[in-house]
């Protein structure tokens, strides 16, 4: 199964729950996408369907991961010593377009992925254009010198709340550059999952 491209918007109102798109919008039609959305609103789900959900939840509050590169996330979390879900959490947390959005390089995810993938960042010096990329403690994130100039990265900075940005990470603003000070412990993310659900599903 390849990357979803289509519209996130559509995502959140087959999901329920805001993932991506344009809020407004999903706010304005809180109901399933399609002819009978608004007349037959939720089906009760199946056991197998609530994890299902959870799981798609987290794979598209990611910028849409591709089914077989989440569920080598999982493995490769299943394998590693500690919970599985914070593992799970930590890899996707440590994905590079994730940390563009957190330092607050990028208003989405999705934008970030873009970012990265036209090659306007640096990872300790060297150009890296792949969105996957995993950063580890003490790398240094930077927009490259041409790109500092573009007003899309001195917008996106000026608009986020410094306290939004996570512990884990550093942002310096005035170079355009971010810091990975930890692996993160204690992972916020922006809807609830139940990542529990999401073992379960693997398990099945």
């Amino acid at each position: 199964m390849g990357r979803y491209l289509g519209p996130l918007t559509k995502v959140s109102r087959r999901l329920g729950t805001y993932v991506g798109g344009s809020l407004k919008s999903f706010q304005r039609r809180n109901f399933p996408p399609g002819q009978h959305g608004r007349t037959q609103g939720r089906k009760k789900l199946s056991d197998y369907g609530l994890r299902l959900q959870e799981k798609q939840k987290l794979r598209y509050l990611y910028g849409g991961i591709r089914e077989n590169q989440f569920k080598r996330y999982f493995e490769e979390a299943a394998k590693a010593h500690g919970n599985t879900g914070t593992v799970l959490l930590q890899l996707l947390e440590r994905r590079l377009d994730n940390v563009v959005y957190r330092l607050g390089f990028a208003k989405t995810r999705r934008q970030a992925r873009q970012l990265v993938r036209h090659g306007h960042f640096f990872v300790n010096g060297r150009k890296v254009n792949i969105p996957s990329y995993r950063v580890d403690v003490g790398d240094i994130i930077e927009v490259k010198e041409k790109s500092k100039k573009s007003p899309l990265f001195k917008e996106n900075l000026e608009s986020i709340d410094p306290r939004s940005i996570p512990t884990w990470l550093e942002l310096d603003r005035d170079n355009f550059r971010g810091k990975v000070v930890e692996i993160p412990e204690e992972i916020e993310l922006e809807i609830p999952v139940n990542v529990q659900h999401i073992i379960e599903f693997y398990s099945m």
